[in-house]
């Protein structure tokens, strides 16, 4: 996979951060097993596992391993907390502050099992929170700004290269949209996702 080193020292997980804490608001209860363009995940699940995601790549940051970072990603549906509301803004920020630390970008990391360098764990971390962040907001019925520089890092590391294989395992194959679509439509795009997905479909 390519590092993408030129560009990782400007990226900072706070505003697609923000933008997730930003939804949380505006679902509702009644919506948490509603559909989502995850085909296996209900909203409730989507919330674990921005909640799980979270805290594996907070201890990644922190080189703190142990089962949070060597539970593989695929190890079942995640169950979300009756206090999802109140400990998921918190984690959110630790995640953010984690990856701020210099250190966290250098040697070795691991999450969801998987050995990968630094300043790759903080693209696809950057990357989870981009996409899911968009899988949100279009489950629930809200607006998905994101940022550019979010979204141009994601983009990139989702654009397959001699480089980048881009495992279609992990996503699927690239939807396709015209060459001028909005930046978001084109990541989201990239991932796998229809960018006119919605409940339904």
């Amino acid at each position: 996979m390519d590092t993408h080193t030129k560009t990782t020292p400007t990226i900072d997980l706070e505003p697609a951060a923000r933008q997730i804490v930003a939804l949380l608001d505006g679902i509702d209860d009644q919506q948490l097993d509603g559909p989502t363009p995850c085909p296996d995940h209900a909203v409730r699940e989507l919330l674990a596992h921005v909640a799980g995601l979270s805290t594996a790549f907070r201890d990644a940051a922190r080189k703190d391993f142990g089962p949070t970072t060597d539970t593989p990603a695929d190890a079942g549906l995640p169950v979300l907390g009756d206090d999802w509301r109140e400990t998921l803004p918190p984690l959110l920020d630790e995640l953010v502050t984690a990856w701020r630390d210099p250190a966290a970008r250098q040697g070795m990391t691991r999450a969801g099992s998987v050995d990968l360098p630094g300043e790759v764990a903080l693209l696809v971390a950057l990357d989870e929170l981009v996409i899911h962040g968009w899988d949100l907001a279009r489950s629930t019925g809200q607006n998905y700004e994101g940022d550019e520089a979010s979204l141009r890092a994601s983009l990139a590391m989702l654009t397959p290269s001699d480089d980048n294989p881009r495992p279609e395992s992990i996503f699927g194959p690239p939807v396709p949209v015209p060459a001028d679509a909005p930046l978001v439509d084109r990541t989201i795009a990239m991932s796998g996702r229809r960018p006119d997905w919605k409940p339904g479909d």
